[in-house]
Parts: C-alpha cells; structure tokens; sequence
C-alpha cells in the first residue's frame, strides 16, 4: 500500500508540475547552439555592400532575436535566465576546443589540415576572455531595453515590436562591439576605426534584420504553443 501511494503521488506530482511551454523548449534549443557556433563563424570577416562584418554576427542576432522574442512571450526573467543559461554550452563548447587541441593529431591527417584547424579555433587568452563579457553584458542590455521600452501595451503589436527590437538591437550591438575590440585588442593596435565599421555594420543589420525576425519569431512561437510539449 505504501508503495502504491508513493507512486500515486509521484504521478499526481507529476501532473501539476507545470509544462514547459513548446516554444521556449525549441528557442533554448536553438539559443546554445547559436552560443556555440557564434565563436567559429567570427573567423570569416564578410562583405556586405560597403560594410565588412565579421560573420558572427549573424549568430549573434539570433541570439538577440531569441532573448527579445522569450521576452516579450515569457517576460523579462525568463529571458535573463536563458542568457545566464548561455553561459554554459558556451564554455562547455570552449572546454573541448581547448582539449581537442591539446591532443595529439593523427598521423593520418594531413598537415595542411591541422594547420587549417589550429588557425581557425586557437584564441588568445584575452579575445576568449572578452567574449564572454561582451555577450553577458550585450544581451542582457537588449532584454533590459527591449522590456523597457514595452510601455502600457502600445508596444505589444506588431509595429511596436519591431521598434522595441530595433532600438535594443542597435544600442546593444554596439556596447557589444566596445566591449569585445577593447578587452580583445585595446594596446595592440589603434582600434577605433575598427569600432566605427564594426558598430556601423552591426546597428545596420539590427535595423534591417532584427525587427522583421522577432516579429516572425513571436509568430512562430505562439503557433508553437497551441500544444503542450
């Protein structure tokens, strides 16, 4: 009988505990693995019209994208909570990095190969350091002004979610650039032309790209949600 008891609590337990809702599985999801891939797409500077951006950031605005998008359908805690949670495929992600490296390649592979893999995931210290700084303080800011900028409800439609986007995007995008070229590059050589382009570049494509994603994302999300997980 206790046991049966036990396991009818169990269940009962079970049931109450709340669902997770479909869409913040799926975007949690999604958020780590654009934690991770973030890093490797950086070593590729693009061409985009007159701007060169490293590519990145494309990684980079999802993520924007994804914590605006779990703040507006989850509120401003939740998505605080999603970007500390960040933190952790991006330093498991950089843990195996570092211990791929240490190992010892295989005489099979050719050398041009290993060359090419060392170039491309080796970082020094202080560029692994401020990576991590500039996106806990970047998108923590885009989730801080993205919510403040909600209002009574005005904000809430459409139009006003792509204004919110756009502005938090921009303003973030750009402490995230003076963030990461300082701690990465400040003493090495003179960086302010390079924070110009970079900020430049990146409050363009947050003005072209984050609004019209967010306001598609929030879409999809409640599509997401009409069943439980």
């Amino acid at each position: 009988m206790p046991c049966a008891m036990n396991e009818t609590s169990t269940a009962s337990a079970a049931a109450q505990a709340p669902a997770i809702p479909r869409s913040l599985f799926v975007f949690a999801l999604i958020y780590g693995g654009m934690t991770v891939i973030a890093g490797v797409l950086g070593f590729k500077q693009v061409a985009l019209g007159p701007l060169a951006v490293e590519a990145g950031i494309f990684a980079f605005l999802m993520l924007v994208v994804l914590s605006s998008t779990v703040a507006q359908l989850h509120g401003q805690a939740i998505a605080n909570r999603l970007v500390f949670w960040g933190f952790l495929p991006l330093a498991g992600s950089a843990f195996l990095v570092l211990l791929v490296l240490m190992l010892p390649p295989s005489a099979n592979m050719p050398p041009e190969n290993i060359a090419a893999f060392k170039q491309v995931l080796s970082q020094t210290p202080r560029i692994m350091a401020a990576g991590p700084v500039a996106y806990g303080v970047s998108l923590l800011l885009n989730v801080w002004i993205f919510e403040r900028l909600r209002g009574s409800g005005d904000g809430n439609g459409n139009l006003g979610i792509m204004v919110r986007g756009a502005i938090a995007s921009a303003l973030s995008q750009a402490i995230d650039t003076l963030i990461f070229v300082t701690l990465a590059f400040y003493g090495e050589f003179p960086i302010g032309s390079l924070i110009a382009g970079q900020m430049l570049a990146k409050v363009v494509l947050s003005i072209v790209l984050v609004p019209v994603l967010i306001t598609l994302f929030v879409a999809w999300a409640r599509r997401l949600d009409h069943k439980p997980l």
